[in-house]
Order: C-alpha cells, then sequence, then structure tokens
C-alpha cells in the first residue's frame, strides 16, 4: 500500500473521530456478557434496554458482550432474546460496574417452534437490511438430501440467493459467482466450502452456533469479496456440564462432545462426522471395486478461557477431508482452519478482540499406475492477523475499528511423476500477496427514529515474488519479455477506499424503511471453467494482468411486522455495478496453463432485482416463503460480439417455500418447495462440414435456457419423549428429497444420432430422482 494513501487514510480516521459530537459526554457505565443459562453460551445480539428510557437499548456483540452509558440513577434493565426468559435486572448506578446475566429457555416456547434467535421486532428495528440470520435448530428441522443437515443448502432457500446446481453446495448472491462469497467460520476464510464434489457442505451443524448472511449493507469490519459474507461462528461449549449429541444416518454418523474444563470458566467442545460408504465396498465380493474409496471426514473442535473479568481466550479449529480413490486413479482435498482469539475489556466502553488466523486449502489427484504415474497438487495457504475494537460512546453512537492483514501463498499447480513414469515434471508459477485493511464506522442514533451506520474501509493489496511475469506485444498473447522476482519482491500493488453507508427510519412501531451503499473490492480470482465451486479449482491473486474485481450496490428495502411480531415481512430492492469482472475467451484453454492472464478477458457486469420475503416466527406453524426477480448480465469485450449476455447463473425468477408444523409435542413435520428459472446455456443452432468433418455452429453466449428446476422435499421427525429422571433423548427423521421425483436437467450435451449422423441429439442430465433417507439422533 502506497504511503500516501496510509497517510491520508490515517487523517480520516483521526477527523472522523473527532467531529463525532457525542464524544465529549461523559457518563456512568454499566457492561458485561449476556449468556444461555443452561450452557454458558454466549447469545449473539441479545437486547439490553432500558425500561425508563423507550428507545435506549444497546444488542450484544458476536461473544455476547454489551455496555451501555447513561447518566447516574437508578434503572431498570431488561434483557431479552427470542425464546428465552425475559430478566429485569434493577440497577443504581451511580459508577461504571459490571452486571453479568443469564437467561433461560422459555419453557412454553419449547413446545413450538421459534425460528430466531433475535429480538422479536429486530426486523423492523435493527440496522441490519439485506441480513439473513438463521437459527442452527431451525436448520436442522428442514428436510435435508440424504439427511444430511447442510447449512450452506439452508441459505440456498432464502431470498436473494441461487444454487450452483442439484444438490451443490456452491450459490450466487445478487448476480455474483461463487468465488465472491467470503465464508468466514470463526473468523477464518474457508476457500471450498464443499464434500462429495459439491453434494454437501464442510459446516458440521452439531459444532455450529450461529449462522449470519450479508447481501449487502456489509459491515466495514469485513471485505474482500464483491457480493456477500456468510459469518459461521461455532458452538464455545457447555460450561456447566457433560453435554453428548450425535446421530447415525444413511451415509454418515455424528458426534459431538463438550463439557467445562473448570465449570463456569472455561469448556471444550470436540466435533466429528465421518460418511462410510467406502466400507460397503469391502463387503462387496467384485475385487475391481472392493479397494474403492469414497467418503469426507470433518472435526470441529475449540477450547475457551476466562483468563480474567477483562481476558478470555478462545482457540478453534476445523480440518476436513474428503478422500477418493478408484483403481488406479485417486483425488482427496480439505480445508484446515486455526483461530486464535484474544477478547480483551479496556474499560467498560472498550472492547477489543485480537485474532490470529491460519487457513490452508489443497487438493491432490493422480495415476497410480507406474508407467503414468503422477501427483497434481495445488494449494492456498493464508496466514492472518485482526485487531478489532468496539467503542460503547453511549446507548446513541457505537464506534467500530481496526486493522487486518493477510499474508496469501499460492501453490496454482504441481504435477510431480513416478519414479518410473513417462509423465513429465511441471510447475506453474507460485506467487504470494499481501492484504491489508484499515476500517473506522459508527452506528449513530440521530433521533428515536432515524438511525446512521456510516464508514469506511481502506483497503491494499501487494502481489510478491516469488514468480515471473510476462510482458506481451500488441496482439496481448506472445510474450516478448520475462521478468523474474525473488521472494517478498513486490511485483504490483493495489489499493483503494471502500465506503459504507446504511440508514433505518422507523414509520412507526411495527414498520421501518431502510436504505444501503456499499463499495467493494475483490484481489482474489477463482479460475474455473464450471458454474459451481469444485475442489480442482484455482484460487490466484490481482497482478500485472489482472486487476481487482470491483462493486458498488445500492438497496432500499420496506420492512413491517405484523400480530404482535408473530409474522415479519420485507420488500427489497438493489442494482450493482461490477467492473474488472473476468471472464474466458471462447475454446480457452485453463488447464495448467502457465500464461493463464492470454485465456482471459475483462468487463463490466451489472445486477439487479427485488426480493419479497415473508416469515412467521412463532406459533406451531413456522416458515417462510421468499420470491426473487431479478437480472445480471456482463458486457465483455471479445465475447458475444461485444453485447451484454446473461450468466450461466441468472435466473429471472425464484420462490421458495419453507414450512415445519409442530403436529404434536413428539412430532414436527417439515416441507420445502422450490422452483427457480433454468439457468442460461449456450447451444448449438447448426452444424458444418469441413474436409469431411461436422462442426456445430452455436448460438450467442448463454443465449439458451435449461427448463425450470423445481422440486419438494419432506421430512417427518419422532421426538421420544423425555423421562424427567432420565437425561438421555432420542429422535428419527424420515426424509425424502425430490418427493414428486422431478427430473431436474443438470446438464444437457449434444451428441449425433446413431441412427442419421446427419442429425444432432440433445441428451439430458440429472442427479436425484425421489430420494429417502433416515437419521437417528440422539443426545444426553
Amino acid at each position: 500500500m502506497k504511503p500516501q494513501v496510509l497517510k491520508r487514510g490515517g487523517w480520516l480516521l483521526f477527523l472522523f473521530l473527532f467531529t463525532l459530537p457525542a464524544l465529549a459526554q461523559e457518563k456512568v457505565s454499566i457492561s458485561g456478557y449476556v449468556k444461555d443459562k443452561s450452557s454458558g453460551e454466549g447469545l449473539i445480539g441479545a437486547s439490553v434496554s432500558v425500561q425508563e428510557l423507550p428507545g435506549v437499548g444497546v444488542g450484544t456483540n458476536e461473544y455476547g458482550f454489551y455496555s451501555l452509558t447513561l447518566p447516574k440513577g437508578t434503572y431498570t434493565l431488561l434483557y431479552n432474546y427470542l425464546g428465552y426468559v425475559t430478566t429485569a435486572k434493577k440497577v443504581q448506578l451511580s459508577a461504571g460496574q459490571k452486571l453479568n446475566v443469564e437467561l433461560g429457555q422459555n419453557a412454553t416456547a419449547l413446545k413450538e417452534v421459534e425460528i430466531s434467535t433475535r429480538k422479536e421486532d429486530n426486523n423492523v428495528r435493527s440496522m441490519e437490511m439485506s441480513t439473513l440470520k438463521m437459527q442452527v435448530s431451525e436448520i436442522k428441522s428442514m428436510p435435508a438430501l440424504l439427511g444430511e443437515v447442510d447449512v450452506v443448502k439452508a441459505v440456498q432457500m432464502t431470498p436473494g440467493v441461487q444454487t450452483a446446481g442439484e444438490g451443490t453446495s456452491g450459490f450466487y448472491v445478487r448476480g455474483g459467482g461463487v468465488d465472491q462469497n467470503l465464508i468466514l467460520l470463526d473468523e477464518a476464510p474457508v476457500y471450498n466450502a464443499s464434500h462429495l464434489m459439491g453434494f454437501f457442505s464442510v459446516f458440521n451443524a452439531d459444532a455450529i452456533k450461529d449462522v449470519q448472511l450479508y447481501k449487502g449493507g456489509i459491515p466495514a469490519q469485513h471485505g474482500g469479496r464483491l457480493s456477500s459474507l456468510l459469518d459461521i461462528r461455532m458452538k464455545e461449549g457447555n460450561n456447566k456440564k457433560l453435554a453428548v449429541s450425535g446421530g447415525i444416518g444413511s451415509i454418515s454418523s455424528r458426534l459431538t462432545v463438550e463439557a467445562p474444563i473448570v465449570k463456569d470458566k472455561s469448556s471444550f467442545i470436540v466435533s466429528g462426522r465421518r460418511t462410510y460408504a467406502d466400507l460397503f465396498f469391502k463387503l462387496q465380493n467384485n475385487e475391481e471395486t472392493k479397494d474403492n474409496k469414497l467418503y469426507f471426514y470433518d472435526l470441529n473442535t475449540k477450547v475457551n478461557y476466562t483468563l480474567s473479568e477483562k481476558d478470555r481466550l478462545f482457540v478453534s479449529g476445523y480440518f476436513g477431508r474428503d478422500v477418493a480413490a478408484t483403481g488406479d486413479f485417486m483425488m482427496n482435498w480439505g480445508n484446515a482452519t486455526a483461530t486464535v482469539r484474544w477478547n480483551h475489556l479496556f474499560n467498560d466502553r472498550l472492547f477489543s478482540n485480537t485474532t490470529f488466523i491460519f487457513s490452508d486449502f489443497d487438493y491432490a489427484l493422480g495415476s497410480l499406475r507406474k508407467e503414468s504415474e503422477f501427483t497434481w497438487k495445488s494449494r492456498i495457504r493464508d496466514f492472518g492477523f485482526k485487531n478489532d475494537y468496539t467503542y460503547f460512546l453511549n446507548p446513541k453512537n457505537q464506534l467500530r475499528f481496526g486493522i487486518h492483514l493477510t499474508y496469501h501463498n499460492f501453490m496454482p499447480a504441481e504435477v510431480v511423476p513416478g519414479k518410473e513414469s513417462y509423465v513429465n515434471k511441471i510447475k506453474l508459477n507460485s506467487t504470494s500477496a499481501l492484504e491489508e485493511a484499515l476500517y473506522l464506522s459508527n452506528e449513530q442514533q440521530l433521533t428515536e427514529r432515524l438511525t446512521l451506520e456510516y464508514g469506511l474501509r481502506l483497503s491494499g493489496f501487494t502481489n510478491t515474488g516469488p514468480g515471473k511475469v510476462y510482458h506481451y506485444g500488441p496482439e496481448g498473447e506472445t510474450p516478448i519479455d520475462t521478468v523474474t522476482y525473488k521472494r517478498f519482491e513486490k511485483i504490483k500493488s493495489y489499493g483503494g477506499l471502500e465506503p459504507r453507508f446504511s440508514a433505518k427510519y422507523e414509520l412507526d412501531q411495527v414498520s421501518s424503511i431502510k436504505a444501503s451503499y456499499n463499495r467493494t473490492l475483490q484481489y482474489l480470482h477463482l479460475i474455473s471453467n464450471t458454474t459451481s465451486s469444485l475442489p480442482f479449482d484455482v484460487w490466484v491473486p490481482s497482478s500485472t494482468h489482472i486487476k481487482p474485481q470491483v462493486a458498488d450496490q445500492v438497496a432500499a428495502g420496506y420492512f413491517r411486522n405484523f400480530r404482535d411480531n408473530m409474522f415479519e415481512s420485507s420488500v427489497e430492492v438493489y442494482y450493482k455495478w461490477m467492473d474488472n469482472q473476468i471472464d474466458y475467451k471462447d475454446y480457452a484453454e485453463i488447464f495448467l496453463n502457465e500464461r493463464l492472464e492470454t485465456e482471459l478477458l475483462r468487463g463490466t457486469g451489472k445486477a439487479y432485482g427485488a426480493e419479497f420475503y415473508l416469515r412467521k416466527q412463532k406459533g406451531l406453524l413456522t416458515g417462510w416463503l421468499s420470491y426473487t426477480l431479478s437480472k445480471t448480465d456482463r458486457t465483455v469485450p471479445g465475447i458475444n460480439g461485444g453485447k451484454a449476455y446473461p450468466l450461466r447463473y441468472d435466473r429471472r425468477h425464484s420462490g421458495n417455500v419453507v414450512l415445519a408444523y409442530q403436529l404434536s409435542p413428539a412430532i414436527n413435520l417439515g416441507a420445502n418447495w422450490v422452483y427457480a428459472t433454468g439457468g442460461a446455456i449456450t447451444m448449438p443452432v447448426g452444424r458444418y462440414e469441413y474436409d469431411g468433418k461436422s462442426f456445430p455452429v452455436y448460438s450467442e453466449r448463454n443465449g439458451y435456457r435449461l427448463p425450470a428446476y423445481h422440486r419438494l422435499d419432506l421430512s417427518a421427525t419422532y421426538q421420544k419423549p423425555k423421562s424427567e429422571l432420565k437425561k438421555y433423548s432420542s429422535s428419527w427423521t424420515l426424509s425424502i428429497y425430490n418427493a414428486y421425483n422431478r427430473k431436474n436437467a443438470f446438464s444437457i450435451y449434444f451428441r449425433e444420432n446413431k441412427d442419421d449422423l446427419s442429425k444432432t441429439e440433445a441428451v439430458k442430465t440429472y442427479l436425484f430422482g425421489i430420494t429417502p433417507s433416515i437419521i437417528y439422533n440422539f443426545n444426553f
């Protein structure tokens, strides 16, 4: 990053701080943590309000911490979290004090389904827009493919989010690509969130505490991707008692153990999951398939320790891998993340979080046959540091500021042959990069009805050696010079300002309007010729020939609750402009291409749409209805004659129905229905013959559509009544995926008709017909 840019950013931060009018006010503060009474888990987003001061309150942060600064006096504080008993605390504020509160679950609510972990009127009163928060218990109640509960597939059922394809865990948000989603697990980036070639995600729901998706209005502390942030937080572990849970399903089993290390002070959680299709191969008599392998495993672990009243330490990790082998061919891929976080309270108002991050994604594939033995490897690895602060100025101003640093290391491809192999050794250009960001934001309540959140993020990116850069002549394909760079030597730098702004105006007690604008920069790019994120795609940095992607998005919405907050609804519209969008030349060669930039073209994109959402969050029948009307396209010189064309994942209409019904205290029914316009594809529209051979003539880029996609999923869960004398409980869940056996097109390919070679025929492939599964869950 250029020194003058840093200097200018520092002055901006300085002026930002000194122009806030509330800084001159000094008042008494009360702060603490809001936790679950039964497990000791911090409650994210719990509401703390002042009964005597309507409109004055605050929400807990990602660790359950809150702080209120009030004039001296006597107050009644109300602690509220949906599904929990509201607790009132009378306090005499004459000096700063700490007050930790534990909330117990509402016994009445347990008989019904509560599908939100937020305050009941959060839809209207919070600053959040273009944001979805999902409770894990809600995700577990949804019908699942092969009984495997999946966080990402639940996200795909929400407005503005499109699936990458039948059964896949990739997703598109408001016209952005799969690589334009930042996926964080305990603040560590996850570069490929899929198992079994995308059929399942890497997130074990038993280890997850909180799931939040930002489609717009992304807070200033987050950046690096254009379209969305999927923020997933792991459980901290029960610090009250030993708890064991798990399940045995059609294709996998899982087990979770959590317990206190020192009661009320520290705890741990370990959660594992493994599929066992490979075990069935060994039972077969067929020698050719007996030694085949096909499985994945996950291991989530986390430890936390309260060092003092002002210090807490969290250490968490994820380790997962897929292994597949058949005959002489093998492949494996996986993620590993580690996060060390230190929470520190400087005083009642200033909260800090210091984080050290490690993230690694790698894959390997190859042949085991002697004469053609080889191993093809690729990897991206990150080392990160974050220092984040939250400063609770007063109930009307909440500041966030900090610095983020990430060192990226890229190894796009290396082919290592065996000793007796005829395969040549190949190693593509490895490189590194340093990504940094400085940010400041403030959430300010101007009046009782009007609240603003504004911020600025200053980001920078430096591509460094070792590596080499090709320079090209006017035609752009033949190198005329090559420059080699040493380790840590600067190759190319980029940077820019990313303003963020949101506003909320409460029309009355049950409705509000909100608006947001944000600019985002993305310095990493996924090189893939598929529509979903496969393990064998390659991440590359912005460099001499590949510029950072840029997006500007504006959004506005109307939010309203009905029937005493039983129903919440919203209508949002958005428009997004994107620059430096990468696409591929016709017939591009990207396989092991050291000069990949010669196959890439750059252009602009736009996406716009409207999202309609109705959600019932209390009662025996819960769920939501959503509908999205959207359009996304790109204009890239050199593609489609320079005319705009739709992207593969452009779907004009999409709708979802998600329902759960508590038939009795022991039986819960679930249903999902999904509909989406078919994806755009390029099809042959003719053929010509040359030198006795036939060649296809293709339509415009993505000029045709696959058939519309729709399916119905059903589930029924029987929860065995729990005796007060027994701590053990269990349940059975039967799921039916694609209940009416719709044969949705996964792809269409073309071939010559066997009976008449002058004709070309289209062949549709599909993955799943009606697919039942059953799973047994237990906990004690």
